[in-house]
């Protein structure tokens, strides 16, 4: 970290309380130019805290105290606005923070505009599309004059993500705060956003890495910091904390992820049956997919890069994709394709986990009230005798009743996760379908709940499990796997057969990026950590 120049940013001795409860305590930080300091911890921690104090924000009603000092000011935090230069902030749901009803090129053209007004008029519009290009360039977002014509929901989740750095490299950020950027992303996709980021520190810009991704991690830190429970509890150069840690927590955090033996073959009767499936968004087919089944009992894994028609199909399962032609059967019976018309009992038979949860939840009502009313809603339970059920779903999840009795808000990204997931279970549904759930939490989080489900196909023999997933340790744990490209099923059998012989060259491709990950150099001279 030495001859990197005064810091951008500095934040010290950060404390942040909500409703009396400290959720960053102590926290000091040093955002240099061109460099990488990593945020690393549970679920909860408080690292995204940590991260948006850099920008003067803070959740609604904290007491805060502490102060930060930018390059061109300084602000104590607790009073008032930050002083400071722009700070960039690309949230884990990059959707979240677009204008749905705008497309990419109005998006980006009115930050552009504003910074070429004092130019004479014939010449604004022509400087504004290149200072737009040139953002979307530094960005890495290839395809610029087809992305600029779409709207934010025509876009995948690794596009939105890289239209809000160009916003921020266009607003000029000198420090660009990444929260979980490569959650979701397929491994070819993720070596993308470690080169994206690479590129962004090397032009200067300091870049605060949010994450529980300790592959890109390795990749791209100059620092690490590890929290738990809003205090740091190691920090260090990757090369020391992430290979030889000292603290208790950092070990347990780093500890060898466990091997997912993929189980034998489910022998029960069809669940589901999908015939002849062709998906479309708008006039473009999105999804081809003949024939494919669900046994009782079963976890069929569907893998994929981004874009390759994963989650439509199961939002197709779900009734939130109606545009589609062809046969979803449950239980022989065929499902409407819009949950609008689906029966209560259909409704609580197939339940869907969202990989966005915040998105998914009232940010007006208590956590637990949303959870609870999923047995009212569905099964017609007491609301006091489903209040109870909500409590011991939840509790057996790792979240205590003072925290599921606050508003969404107020919790963490892997918190409100585990919260969706016991919302969908007091449904006692038939067919779970889990859209990327693993994929924000740390790998301590991540265990529990891959535990949890491989507890209860074991528990329920009238449960069947659906993993949409990049991710192959999670795969492994599928009685079957489905391989999409391009939205077409080019492979599909035993977990064990296709994640140790794979048969189609996609499916070995597939396999074959998600044993690497580059570690690009960012500095002349300069060696990468080796992942």
């Amino acid at each position: 970290m030495n001859g990197a120049g005064e810091p951008l940013a500095e934040l010290r001795d950060l404390r942040v309380e909500v409703d009396g409860r400290a959720i960053v305590d102590g926290v000091t930080l040093r955002a240099l130019p061109g460099k990488v300091v990593a945020l690393v911890g549970a679920s909860g921690s408080g690292k995204t805290t940590t991260g948006l104090a850099l920008l003067g924000e803070f959740p609604r009603g904290a007491h805060v105290t502490g102060d930060v000092r930018r390059a061109t000011g300084t602000g104590a935090l607790g009073g008032g606005p930050v002083s400071g230069g722009p700070v960039g902030y690309v949230p884990q749901h990059p959707a979240a923070v677009l204008n749905p009803a705008r497309r990419v090129s109005a998006l980006l053209t009115d930050i552009a505009r504003a910074q070429v007004s004092h130019l004479p008029r014939p010449q604004r519009r022509a400087a504004a599309r290149e200072r737009v290009l040139r953002a979307l360039a530094e960005a890495q977002l290839p395809c610029a004059e087809v992305v600029l014509k779409r709207y934010p929901h025509q876009l995948s989740g690794g596009q939105q993500q890289r239209v809000v750095l160009a916003q921020a490299l266009l607003l000029g950020a000198r420090i660009v705060v990444a929260d979980e950027p490569t959650t979701g992303q397929d491994a070819l996709t993720k070596s993308r956003v470690v080169e994206q980021l690479a590129s962004v520190a090397a032009r200067g810009i300091a870049v605060v890495l949010l994450s529980h991704d300790l592959d890109v991690v390795r990749a791209l830190a100059d620092e690490v910091i590890v929290m738990r429970a809003g205090r740091v509890v190691e920090s260090g150069p990757p090369e020391r904390v992430l290979l030889a840690p000292r603290h208790p927590w950092t070990r347990e955090l780093l500890s060898e992820q466990p091997e997912f033996r993929a189980p034998e073959g489910a022998g029960g009767r069809p669940v589901l049956e999908i015939h002849g499936l062709t998906a479309r968004h708008r006039d473009a087919e999105v999804l081809l997919m003949p024939e494919l089944d669900l046994r009782t009992g079963e976890c069929l894994a569907v893998i994929g890069r981004s874009g390759s028609g994963k989650t439509t199909l199961a939002r197709c399962l779900a009734g939130l994709h109606r545009d589609h032609d062809g046969e979803i059967l449950l239980e022989g019976t065929p499902l409407p394709r819009s949950l609008r018309v689906r029966s209560r009992a259909q409704l609580a038979a197939v339940q869907y986990v969202f990989q966005d949860p915040r998105a998914a939840f009232d940010e007006h009502r208590p956590v637990l009230h949303q959870v609870a009313r999923t047995a009212v809603r569905l099964r017609g339970c007491d609301p006091a005798a489903a209040e109870q059920e909500a409590l011991t779903t939840l509790a057996g999840l790792g979240l205590g009743e003072d925290l599921i009795r606050r508003r969404p808000g107020l919790l963490s990204g892997g918190e409100l996760q585990r919260a969706a997931l016991a919302r969908a279970l007091l449904a006692r549904p038939r067919v779970l379908v889990c859209d990327e759930i693993t994929s924000g939490l740390d790998g301590v989080t991540r265990r529990g709940i891959l535990d949890l489900l491989t507890a209860l196909l074991h528990d329920r023999d009238d449960l069947s499990l659906v993993l949409i997933t990049h991710d192959l340790d999670t795969a492994a744990l599928a009685h079957r796997i489905a391989v999409l490209d391009a939205g077409e099923l080019v492979e599909q059998g035993p977990a064990r057969r296709v994640l140790t012989a794979p048969r189609h060259p996609f499916t070995r491709s597939l396999m074959e990026t998600s044993r690497r990950l580059p570690t690009p150099a960012r500095e002349a001279g300069q060696e990468s950590p080796t992942v």
